[in-house]
């Protein structure tokens, strides 16, 4: 693995959706600088480097005013680069890590000092080897107060773990739905065991993003649009958003950002609900003691 890969579009447009005043973007990477922040020696794909200065701008460009900003799996459990962007956001960032599970209670305390605020879980094996179950349990159990979990798996491995996510003790947050065949439409039957999970805890949240990944009909992505608008409506309380910029390994079709927000109205079509899925709900999981 040599060559370095772009995923992301380099001239996004405006989008016509006007973000509320407080909006984060719950869902973004940071890539290096390489030359800075080595990529892990175990990474699935190599990307050009992708820093702060360019995510903050695409931030103002899109209209947000903050982000959360999940380290990327190309980066392992070295959360440098993470950190250095929240250090760098002027307190409009804060961060989800990636640790070994062996992690001390000293280097949790000083991840929260940094402006995180949660641990992410990649079931995702084109991107992971391993990923073990007991050992995230056991670091899930020492994780600092206010602190949750981000889980990332296929739709094909959501029953298989239900058991796992039943017995992690704090709460959590979904990436990208479980990524569900979206084709199938809301009364799909990847719809409704997403639905089962969450009717089975009342603290699980989920971000309903990444329809560039999602719908494989392309731009404008109706069928995410179906299929994932009635789920946002039925839990307005329980949602938060992200570009999912720089799209990791999106490469071959970088979707432009500018029609990735003007997606947000299709699935939340009311003010409130948009307020409760860009401000309210990520201030609670985010900025709870900062007064956000």
């Amino acid at each position: 693995m040599s060559d370095r890969i772009v995923s992301w579009h380099t001239n996004p447009s405006k989008p016509r959706f006007v973000p509320p005043p407080g909006a984060v973007d719950a869902h973004c990477h940071v890539f290096g600088p390489m030359a800075q922040f080595p990529f892990s020696p175990k990474a699935k794909y190599l990307p050009e480097d992708a820093g702060p200065e360019q995510l903050f701008a695409l931030r103002d460009h899109l209209g947000f005013s903050r982000n959360v900003i999940v380290q990327a799996s190309c980066h392992g459990t070295d959360n440098s680069a993470t950190l250095d962007a929240i250090a760098k956001s002027e307190g409009k960032a804060r961060g989800v890590a990636v640790v070994d599970p062996a992690i001390s209670e000293r280097e949790l305390e000083a991840l929260h000092e940094g402006g995180i605020r949660g641990i992410r879980f990649n079931f995702l094996k084109r991107l992971v080897d391993d990923a073990p179950k007991d050992k995230f349990l056991e670091v899930s159990r020492r994780l600092p107060k206010g602190w949750h979990v981000v889980i990332y798996f296929e739709a094909d491995f959501l029953e298989d773990l239900r058991p796992f996510m039943d017995a992690i003790p704090v709460p959590l947050v979904v990436d990208h739905m479980g990524r569900p065949d979206v084709t199938q439409g809301p009364e799909g039957p990847d719809a409704k065991a997403f639905r089962r999970l969450l009717e089975g805890r009342e603290d699980i949240w989920f971000k309903p993003t990444c329809p560039d990944r999602l719908d494989p009909t392309g731009d404008p992505w109706s069928a995410f649009a179906d299929a994932v608008a009635p789920l946002v409506a039925d839990y307005p309380d329980r949602c938060i958003w992200g570009t999912d910029w720089p799209h990791p390994n999106m490469h071959d079709c970088p979707p432009d950002d500018g029609h990735i927000v003007d997606m947000i109205p299709r699935i939340a079509p009311t003010v409130e609900v948009q307020l409760k899925l860009l401000v309210d709900n990520p201030g609670k999981l985010y900025w709870a003691d900062a007064n956000a």
